[in-house]
């Protein structure tokens, strides 16, 4: 770790019309709950100590949700970090229940929506949401198309009541951005995108036009981990793991890119912020930009 702590973490975003400044190396906090994400952690305090010492190393974005555990997640934040430090900002998200048979279901009614938003503020502790991101129950992992305006409308309408300060998307396709621009400001975007995952590379430009977070979930390919020879072999020749590779890869694409790997390790948090300092030669970052060809021929 540096004498700076890697208080640059990959460098400054505003979230466009907004006050709020973060870091481009945040953290996810999906993994601090118990197994399949349900349920209390197996540790609790190595979870409290993961979100004390990501805060530590300069950490100012919590990605996070009340339907991971549900509910335990956002209360250990409460419990690890409140009262929260100044410039911390909580994203979280809403549109999923998690039912006692530990499935993932749709929970986007007004409803349901309204009633996340006040379980988000409880566990959390706050009296407004910083950013709260309408999660679009899709394909498995994937978006579809279909209207979302309903929910978007929802969403805007807690934000004029101010228990919603800002509104994000999670799991859209660029229509449904720009049908819920047509609503609302929306100031970032949740897909699943990593380096072997790129279909969304129209999307971030277009974002990145407009000045808009583009935030990848499962950077590090989520439930099945990023496996490539081309990426084991440039981590190798710089020194890295293939992951932190991963995670640079990511930071170097572009400029609105945020990342919020997630990990219940305080050493494995070390590894994932270290990346934020890891530069990419040209060569070394278009020989990655090959991966999805390689993968697709296999």
């Amino acid at each position: 770790m540096n004498t700076s702590k890697e208080t640059t973490l990959g460098g400054p975003f505003t979230f466009p019309g907004t006050s709020l400044t973060v870091r481009r190396m945040g953290y996810g906090a999906m993994q601090l709950a118990g197994p399949g994400v349900y349920g209390p952690p197996k540790d609790p305090e190595a979870a409290l100590a993961v979100l004390r010492e990501a805060v530590a190393a300069g950490v100012n974005h919590i990605d996070t949700s009340d339907f991971y555990g549900p509910h335990f997640t956002n209360q250990i934040i409460r419990k690890a970090l409140h009262p929260y430090p100044a410039g911390l900002v909580i994203v979280t998200k809403l549109g999923v229940r998690r039912p006692a048979d530990k499935s993932w279901q749709p929970a986007s009614s007004p409803g349901d929506l309204t009633e996340g938003v006040h379980d988000n503020l409880r566990n959390l502790g706050l009296d407004a949401l910083d950013i709260v991101n309408c999660r679009v129950m899709g394909s498995i992992h994937g978006p579809k198309e279909g209207s979302i305006a309903e929910q978007v409308t929802v969403l805007a309408d807690l934000k004029r009541k101010g228990l919603v300060r800002h509104v994000g998307l999670s799991n859209v396709t660029a229509a449904q951005v720009a049908e819920a621009q047509a609503i609302t400001p929306i100031v970032c975007v949740q897909n699943n995108y990593n380096v072997a995952h790129r279909q969304d590379d129209a999307l971030i430009d277009r974002l990145a036009r407009q000045g808009i977070a583009y935030v990848p979930f499962f950077p590090l390919g989520g439930f099945s981990p990023l496996q490539s020879s081309t990426l084991s072999a440039v981590a190798s020749r710089v020194g890295h793991t293939p992951l932190q590779v991963a995670l640079a890869w990511l930071l170097h694409r572009s400029p609105n890119i945020l990342l919020i790997p997630g990990t219940s390790s305080v050493g494995h948090l070390k590894e994932n912020l270290a990346s934020a300092r890891l530069m990419l030669s040209p060569e070394t970052l278009a020989e990655l930009d090959g991966i999805p060809a390689q993968a697709a021929t296999h």
